[in-house]
């Protein structure tokens, strides 16, 4: 498809076709449904090919773009797959839960444009992993085994791409999963409707086609300790990366009151353990007529969006700033808007009230106005004296943050930990400890998918040189 310059300006952002708001909130099936052919060659053909990539630049795992969506423009899409899979491990993934609005379509230069609309990267990364799981044979070249036995603690976004980079040098890559199916918040914290858990499977086998060997119910720390791994276990490195999991609550008055789950329970239940199927599966979870959400990020949208999945009348979500300042996806907050997902903005709750009996039974909260910028850069939200007002709920739940479990580092103490608890590396990710990487959640407390996934393929690398020095081989 050879397009001059002007007739690619004049192409229109092409939309995502998604499923009806009243149809879509009552279920967990996917949101959006993808591109077809046609529709995903002519969004591709909106790519101007600039000579300045800032694209690649802004994308975490540096994903050569303008290449494969020159490919896509063509009808080559074996050629595009290559591309997006010989730089991304996990591309049916970060297709879908890819903050890519502030990363390589804020940076397009079509965003500055008349229309102000970059090319939807993310649609088009997800179109070609689809049809790429659908129409290909997706084993990886491996090179000539090593021998060489490396541990990755955690099998979420980062663990899942160090061991597919490291599973590609050739090493013998074994990954330690705490709970008992892989994935780690891919799976128990991004809802069905978001992330179906048949991409996480198949992402998740492919790993293992290459020679990953997965291990679940292991939880490092206590089922083996990090010195155990190295010393008699018989790995020459580690890379951790296990998360930041341990919920922050609000630590006002009635947060131990029955019907307070932590989003991370909450979530969990429900992804990972099919609470949603009750009583098919057993994992009971309270299906209240009304909820609030506490917070702002993509953890309340998926709780507050979950809520209202599993028969909440009236889901609410509270966050203290405006909208403007909210840091979930734009697209998620536009999917609750139209789902019915009632939002409290400019409020912060003060206190649980509860029953006689200790059940919720609502929870007050304080107006707020934003005053001067904090430490974020975001305003800092003020109360507003005299301002309160109750929203009655039967179930609250706080979603503000997780920090990191100590679990692990407890029992390392030559890992070197900042004032917040989380794993100082240096720039190749690696640790205080030899041999001893890390990277994701348990370095840089809450962040995205993505950026967990580029810590892993640097980390990757890095462990590659270390352990090539270490047995004497030969770099590749």
């Amino acid at each position: 498809m050879a397009l001059t310059l002007k007739e690619r300006m004049a192409i229109e952002r092409q939309r995502m076709p998604e499923r009806a708001p009243e149809v879509r909130n009552g279920d967990f099936n996917e949101v959006n449904l993808g591109f077809q052919e046609e529709i995903a060659r002519l969004e591709a053909a909106r790519c101007l090919q600039c000579k300045d990539r800032k694209c690649v630049a802004g994308c975490p795992v540096g994903i050569d773009i303008p290449g494969f969506l020159d490919r896509i423009v063509n009808g080559d899409l074996h050629g595009a797959a290559k591309l997006l899979l010989d730089a991304n491990a996990l591309p049916g993934i970060t297709g879908r839960v890819c903050p890519q609005e502030e990363q390589c379509e804020q940076v397009c230069i079509r965003a500055k444009g008349k229309d102000g609309k970059p090319v939807a990267v993310g649609h088009l990364e997800r179109f070609v992993a689809d049809w790429a799981r659908e129409n290909l044979d997706l084993k990886t070249l491996l090179a000539e085994p090593t021998g060489i036995k490396i541990a990755i603690v955690g099998s979420g976004p980062a663990g899942l791409t160090a061991a597919g980079e490291l599973a590609k040098k050739g090493h013998d890559v074994t990954v330690f999963e705490a709970l008992h199916d892989p994935g780690g918040v891919l799976l128990y914290g991004i809802p069905e409707f978001r992330l179906p858990k048949k991409i996480i499977a198949a992402e998740v086998n492919r790993l293992r086609e290459m020679g990953v060997k997965i291990v679940c119910d292991v939880v490092i720390g206590r089922t083996f300790t990090i010195h155990e791994l190295l010393n008699e276990e018989g790995f020459s490195a580690l890379f951790i990366a296990n998360g930041a999991g341990l919920p922050v609550f609000m630590n006002i008055p009635g947060e131990n009151l029955k019907g307070v789950y932590s989003a991370n329970e909450y979530l969990t239940r429900s992804n990972l353990m099919r609470a949603y199927d009750f009583p098919e599966f057993d994992t009971p979870i309270i299906r209240a007529e009304h909820v609030v959400v506490v917070g702002g990020g993509n953890v309340a949208m998926d709780a507050v969006r979950t809520a209202k999945r599993l028969g909440a009348k009236e889901a609410t979500l509270v966050y203290r700033r405006s909208r403007a300042e909210m840091p979930a996806r734009i697209e998620e907050v536009h999917h609750a808007e139209e789902e019915g997902i009632v939002f409290k903005l400019l409020c912060n709750p003060t206190r649980i009230l509860g029953t006689p009996d200790g059940w919720v039974k609502g929870i007050e909260c304080i107006q707020m106005e934003l005053g001067a910028p904090d430490d974020s850069g975001r305003r800092r939200p003020v109360p507003i004296p005299g301002s309160e007002f109750i929203i009655n709920c039967d179930v609250v739940i706080p979603a503000i943050g997780t920090r990191a479990n100590p679990l692990l580092t407890a029992t390392t103490p030559e890992l070197k930990l900042n004032k917040w608890g989380y794993i100082v590396v240096d720039e190749t990710g690696a640790t205080s400890m030899p041999g001893v990487f890390a990277g994701g959640d348990i370095v840089r407390g809450s962040a995205t998918v993505i950026l967990a996934m580029g810590d892993g393929k640097r980390a990757a690398a890095s462990i590659d040189a270390y352990v090539r020095e270490k047995h004497k081989l030969p770099a590749r």
